[in-house]
Parts: structure tokens; sequence; C-alpha cells
């Protein structure tokens, strides 16, 4: 049987990546660990904890951004803040923030119209 021992990346596919680059650094603040780009094509990865999300726009016309496929939650420290910079930012949503017993929850597209979730977790009470 095969052994895995953690998730390596999780990729998202982008049309233009000084755009995509701008979101994700700019705007959500993440910051590059691995950058590669050269002849208009990239590939960035940033790490997060023990998990990463890399951004390209090198793998060809076989993978194009979608909000109909896999979605990464990123964990965010002040949820109503957040949504706040997301609403003056014009960042179109794909779900409108929600409340469940254990946490906040909305879903957001990025420039390419990939999903992605802003989440955070309520104190355990």
């Amino acid at each position: 049987m095969i052994k895995i021992n953690a998730f390596a990346f999780t990729g998202y596919p982008v049309t233009d990546i000084a755009r995509a680059r701008a979101f994700y650094e700019q705007f959500l603040g993440l910051k590059p660990a691995t950058a590669w780009e050269g002849d208009g094509k990239g590939w960035i990865e940033y790490e997060m904890g023990d998990g990463c999300l890399a951004i390209t726009n090198s793998a060809g016309e076989d993978w194009k951004p979608s909000g109909n496929g896999p979605i990464l939650a990123l964990e965010v420290a002040d949820f109503p803040a957040t949504i706040a910079a997301l609403r003056g930012a014009g960042v179109k949503f794909r779900v409108e923030p929600m409340e469940f017993p254990s946490c906040h929850f909305a879903s957001v597209f990025d420039p390419d119209g990939n999903a992605l979730i802003l989440h955070h977790r309520k104190a355990a009470s």
C-alpha cells in the first residue's frame, strides 16, 4: 500500500500571473516561498503552516481556472474585517458570509474565477 505523508500543495491555474500575485500577495497578504517567472509564465508557491498553495499560468490549455473545481479554505484571524476588505475591494462572492455553530464561512472568486473559502473557527466552549 502507498503511504502518503502530507499534502504537497494545492494548485490553482491562473491566466495572468502578475494580476494573480497582486491578489494573493498584496490583497490577501500571502508571502511567496518559491517563485519562478519567465516569458510571461510563472509558478508561485505560498507556504502556510504544513500546507502550500501554488498558482501558475504555465500549465497550458489543459488546466484552466474554474469556480467549479476543488476549493481551498483559508483560515482568517478576523472574519468581519476580512469580509469588509473583500467587499471594499469589489471581490465577487460565490457564497455570502454564513455562520455555523463552529465557524464563520464565505466563498469568493479570485481574479480568474477560482473559488476560495474564507473561514474562521469559533473558540471551543
